[in-house]
């Protein structure tokens, strides 16, 4: 039984509404909608396309009973409310507890990859340690 072959449309870049991919769209309007919000212009090599400083990680041992403890210190350091926003976040993110100290954030355990992954999210580039 052989099986009909269904038309294709063609997928070429052609950026015109009447071919290509875009041919798809091309009888949708956007009469009516809300004007979209203006791309980001800054740093492309950063994920959000800004960048808002380094975060310098580090792993503390001493004086804590043996405990690892990760601090990052920012630079430029951001105001204290934004330095708490961001050890609340990093906090509920990687379950653990910590505090903000003279302008660090201490986080309790090994926490590295979690809170790696949500500061470059977040636009900063990371320096420092690279595995604890």
């Amino acid at each position: 039984m052989a099986r009909d072959k269904k038309e294709r449309l063609p997928t070429s870049h052609d950026r015109s509404p009447a071919g290509g991919f875009f041919a798809a769209f091309g009888g949708l309007s956007a009469e009516g909608l809300p004007p979209g919000e203006e791309p980001a212009q800054g740093d492309p090599s950063t994920p959000s396309g800004k960048s808002r400083g380094r975060a310098i990680l580090r792993k503390e041992t001493a004086h804590r009973g043996g405990k690892t403890v990760l601090v990052i210190r920012f630079e430029p350091m951001p105001n204290e409310a934004e330095l708490a926003r961001l050890a609340k976040e990093l906090r509920v993110a990687c379950g653990c507890g910590g505090a903000v100290k003279e302008g660090e954030i201490e986080l309790q355990g090994r926490q590295l990859e979690k809170v790696r992954e949500l500061l470059v999210g977040e636009g900063f580039r990371l320096a420092g340690i690279t595995k604890i």
